[in-house]
């Protein structure tokens, strides 16, 4: 069976009229944008960051925005059971009053550790957000509207990426990154204010939780990318990135082995029998792998290397959101007329094509041109984005549509911390390969500051050189990676959609479970 979306019934809430159902999708697509707009938002932060007074390494660099996406990736399917169980609404408020407060922290914090664990809590706080969004809705919506509504929330999760980069490219024109986390914990609050009022209640689903299923999903992913991360510094053969492997490959096995025998899992391996599923699934990392790692190096690409200011930056990512906001609605039409199958290859031959060309650009190239492939990227992930979260959210029954929510929000947000993670990896292994000796015998700078104290004001171009040469570097492993994880998403559905033909496809699959 090829990837294809099945919707669920359900019995909406008690949501009043179109006016305040409007107004509920409003304030849910807001929560969205804040939660995914701090993800991009903190990348322009990245400058000012490594220059500030707290001093992070390399690795500290990519901790700052990965912290927050690891929790929030690793903790958003509990986050969603949590609304299944407790309420959504309640959760949701929840959520909210942690993002703020995690996000006053980060505004404070003096050190990085500290700023870790704002990061962190404020992580936390969006894994109990974005999946109860969508499962607000999808019971408070009538059925004819729910594929509609998917289709705006999904187009939420990319413009949030181009919000925070212009909302944060506004404030760090302050010259302070505290001001980012500041500003976002009155919008937080005006949020919670928001929800309590509009959100109606839904039903509760008896579901319990999976502690230690959590507890090793987190680990492993955290040792993944504590491998990925530390792997340019520490060295790719170094015991701590050797370890950091290796824990990561034990603590997914024993996650699996955990999941198939507990009564109820925090996320049933066999789900990923069904072959519709398991492309999303595979398709939505790629999709956010792809784009979060066009946020973090954009951000320092247009900053370091062609002399940007924070907010000319955030600016610069606007063309990307064209063809979300003008193709978003079209892409069912376009769905029904080539196939899905059809659709997801267009997606991914537009990021991957968008990334490559980015690669070619440097100070001298016109931004109309760099413009342009942004706009290439943004079509790939327009068609991408509304389809593949139908699949998934069609995928699980209605008692379980906060896990399901969840589901697809952990897929996006590891695939962006793994983007983010890989890019930062890239561009700091290339950056340090290719600046000029300083003579010191020293250890080799990994930032910008690093080789600007180290080299000497005399070495400011040469600097710049080896850090855009790094940068195209980056974006071309990023869009050839992006091209084959497409690639091995469609052949997905195709196996499947021969595996249905001979009767052990998607339907049986599902029986099974």
């Amino acid at each position: 069976m090829s990837l294809e979306y099945r919707s669920s019934p359900q019995v909406p809430t008690d949501s009043g009229g179109p006016i305040r159902q409007r107004v509920l999708l409003t304030v849910m697509c807001s929560c969205v944008v804040l939660v995914i707009g701090m993800v991009a938002a903190v990348n322009l932060a990245v400058p000012l960051l490594a220059a500030s007074s707290v001093r992070p390494s390399a690795p500290g660099l990519l901790w700052i925005v990965d912290s927050y996406l690891v929790v929030f990736a690793c903790l958003v399917i509990p986050g969603g059971a949590a609304g299944d169980r407790f309420g959504r609404k309640g959760v949701l408020l929840a959520g909210l009053a942690l993002f703020a407060g995690g996000a006053l922290l980060s505004a404070i914090a003096p050190t990085v550790p500290v700023l870790l664990a704002g990061r962190a809590i404020t992580g936390l706080g969006a894994a109990a957000v974005l999946p109860n969004t969508l499962a607000v809705l999808l019971h408070a919506v009538p059925a004819g509207r729910r594929a509609a509504t998917i289709a705006t929330w999904a187009s939420m999760t990319g413009i949030g990426g181009v919000v925070g980069n212009l909302g944060g490219g506004a404030i760090l024109t302050t010259g302070s990154w505290r001001w980012l986390f500041a500003a976002a914990a009155p919008i937080a609050v005006a949020l919670i204010a928001a929800t309590a009022s509009v959100v109606p209640v839904s039903p509760r689903h008896d579901r319990r939780f999976d502690p230690l299923g959590t507890l090793l999903l987190v680990g492993a992913s955290t040792a993944l990318l504590f491998a990925i991360v530390e792997g340019p510094t520490a060295g790719w053969t170094g015991p701590p990135v050797l370890v950091g492997f290796g824990c990561a490959a034990g603590l997914f096995a024993a996650w699996v082995v955990t999941e198939l025998l507990v009564e109820h899992p925090l996320l049933d391996p066999r789900l990923f029998r069904i072959p519709a599923l398991r492309s999303a699934c595979l398709g939505m990392i790629a999709v956010f792998f792809g784009m979060f790692a066009l946020f973090y190096l954009n951000a320092s690409f247009l900053q370091y290397g062609m002399g940007f200011g924070t907010l000319r930056t955030g600016l610069a990512i606007v063309p990307l959101t064209a063809p979300i906001i003008l193709g978003a609605s079209r892409v069912a039409l376009l769905t029904r007329r080539i196939g899905l199958d059809a659709t997801i290859a267009l997606a991914f031959v537009g990021v991957g094509i968008g990334l490559l060309g980015l690669s070619t650009t440097d100070p001298d190239t016109p931004y109309l041109a760099y413009a342009a492939w942004l706009v290439v990227t943004g079509a790939g992930v327009t068609l991408a984005l509304p389809t593949l979260s139908g699949v998934i959210a069609g995928s699980l029954p209605p008692e379980q549509a906060g896990a399901a929510t969840g589901l697809q929000a952990t897929t996006r947000e590891f695939g962006s911390a793994l983007g983010v993670a890989v890019a930062g990896t890239i561009l700091t292994a290339r950056f340090s390969a290719a600046l000029p000796d300083p003579g010191t015998g020293g250890p080799a700078p990994h930032t910008v500051e690093e080789a600007a104290v180290a080299a000497g004001p005399e070495h400011a171009h040469e600097i710049a050189t080896a850090f855009i040469g790094a940068a195209d570097g980056a974006f071309r492993v990023i869009g050839c990676t992006v091209l084959v994880l497409g690639a091995l998403t469609v052949g997905q559905a195709v196996l499947g959609r021969r595996a249905g033909a001979s009767g052990t496809g998607t339907s049986h699959a599902s029986r099974r479970i």
